[in-house]
């Protein structure tokens, strides 16, 4: 079997079991087993880990939504809920929509006009967040912890979200907000008199003014809540994220989606396996080079690659040599060869990869996945025509010492080099309407096939892209399950 895995060239060997290890999330499996073990510190560590594994719920989100009063909580906290089909857990819910073992003690508490003791509320919250639902589904932890202490105790219950989002505001907006606020003492939805009325007239008939939120009792949670507030920052800035409330709804709730969909950087290993996919002139070769240049992986452009091979006199070049003098393009047989010798060296399996200049379109990528070249990372580069042909239709090449120029962004430094100057028949206008046809004519199918890539506004600084496709590859991939919601 080994000796019929070697004989194909269109197959890798040996298998990479790396790219198997990340695509099944095997890393993430053993750090998150780990992790839970130190927390909980169980008597016996192999029957833990199997009930573990047996709840698969490592992708379940855990999100703690802080922040003043009057600032949506409750707004961000219900439609995240609702979104992910997780456990809202909140005052309110534990107070008056629970039966746990703590909670008519709490409520005795309230009755009095007490204030309900920290160890109290994390009890509460300890207990509710070990039911099944939310084991399984996941929650939404509205308004806690308050304060250090809070914090603290619940992390000795091995309590800790993965997520926090901060809502802030200016006092003066929270004060003013709080005056309109309203609740729906059916649903607990909260609206607003100004920014968020409810268009149903029943809705309207039943919404309440809260009872504790008068002005003087809101700039009193605000003192408190400023005072607690730089503690509690602490202890979660590692996985913590600060959103402006003072802002449409709309908007707020976007960000958080996006924060909270993210994975936190791994101290698993993870080789680059990147595909950058553009119209011509769009700056992939620049990015593939800067990639190379930083981070050690090894550059592979394909029609240098094919130029390369036709150079060495290689056997595959022999065979690739009429397509390249004549300008016609390469079999994709020919080419997917090529690149599996490349891609199956010891240093692209090592250091791993970027390649552009392939694939172009749908048959040739399934040809990729069909050899078992899976790419991590897929980036597809957009920019305007005008923009693509402002960069194009403009080069220049001088044809003694190979140096390109631009006759806008980097002209010839002097009238002698200039007069010499020629343009790449590619480069004629005519030609480049050609390959962006082709370019777009295949593109919708590729975005289809990478459904998971990222998408780069090439219409920009060539340093600021490369700071975006940067941050894409050292963070891990946001989680399936939230990604398609």
């Amino acid at each position: 079997m080994a000796e019929a895995a070697m004989e194909d060239p269109a197959q890798l060997w040996p298998p990479p079991v790396g790219t198997y290890a990340e695509e099944q999330g095997l890393f993430q499996i053993l750090q998150n087993m780990l992790e839970e073990l130190l927390i909980h510190k169980p008597d016996d560590p192999i029957e833990f880990m199997i009930n573990h594994l047996k709840q698969n719920n490592d992708d379940a989100p855990k999100i703690c939504i802080l922040g003043p009063p009057a600032s949506g909580k409750t707004t961000v906290a219900m439609w995240l809920s609702k979104h992910f089909d997780a456990i809202r857990v909140s005052q309110e819910t534990l107070l008056f929509n629970e039966t746990l073992a703590l909670t008519e003690e709490a409520k005795a508490h309230k009755e009095k006009n007490q204030k309900i003791p920290n160890a109290l509320w994390a009890n509460l919250i300890q207990e509710r967040l070990s039911n099944v639902d939310c084991i399984k589904q996941g929650w939404i932890l509205e308004g806690f912890p308050e304060n250090q202490e809070q914090a603290w105790m619940l992390q000795s219950f091995g309590i800790f979200p993965r997520h926090v989002v901060m809502l802030y505001a200016s006092d003066t907006v929270l004060i003013e907000r709080n005056s309109g606020k309203r609740l729906d003492p059916l649903t607990q939805e909260v609206y607003h008199t100004t920014f968020d009325w409810p268009s149903d007239p029943l809705v309207q008939e039943r919404l309440v003014k809260p009872e504790d939120l008068s002005e003087q009792e809101v700039s009193k949670k605000l003192l408190e809540y400023h005072r607690n507030f730089p503690e509690v920052f602490q202890i979660y800035q590692k996985v913590l994220k600060s959103i402006n409330a003072d802002q449409p709804s709309v908007d707020v709730l976007s960000q958080v989606l996006t924060y909270v969909q993210t994975r936190h950087r791994s101290a698993a290993p993870f080789t680059p396996r990147i595909i950058f996919c553009g119209p011509p002139g769009s700056g992939k070769s620049l990015q593939a080079a800067l990639i190379a240049q930083k981070y050690g992986v090894v550059n592979i452009c394909c029609g240098q690659l094919l130029k390369e091979a036709v150079a060495d006199n290689t056997n595959l070049g022999e065979l690739i040599k009429p397509y390249i003098d004549n300008g016609w393009p390469v079999p994709d047989n020919l080419v997917l060869e090529l690149l599996t010798q490349r891609l199956s060296s010891l240093e692209c399996l090592t250091d791993g990869w970027v390649l552009s200049g392939f694939p172009r379109d749908i048959e040739q990528a399934e040809k990729l996945q069909k050899s078992q070249i899976n790419p991590n990372r897929v980036f597809f580069f957009n920019l305007p025509y005008e923009s693509i042909m402002e960069r194009l239709s403009q080069r220049r090449t001088d044809p003694i010492t190979g140096q390109r120029y631009h006759t806008t962004f980097r002209p010839a430094p002097t009238p002698e080099i200039q007069a010499r100057l020629r343009q790449n028949p590619r480069d004629e206008e005519e030609n480049i309407e050609k390959r962006l046809e082709t370019y777009y004519s295949n593109v919708k199918d590729l975005e289809d096939f990478y459904e998971e890539a990222f998408y780069v506004n090439a219409d920009q600084d060539p340093y600021v892209v490369f700071e975006f496709i940067e941050s894409c590859i050292i963070k891990p991939l946001p989680c399936r399950k939230f990604r398609h919601l």
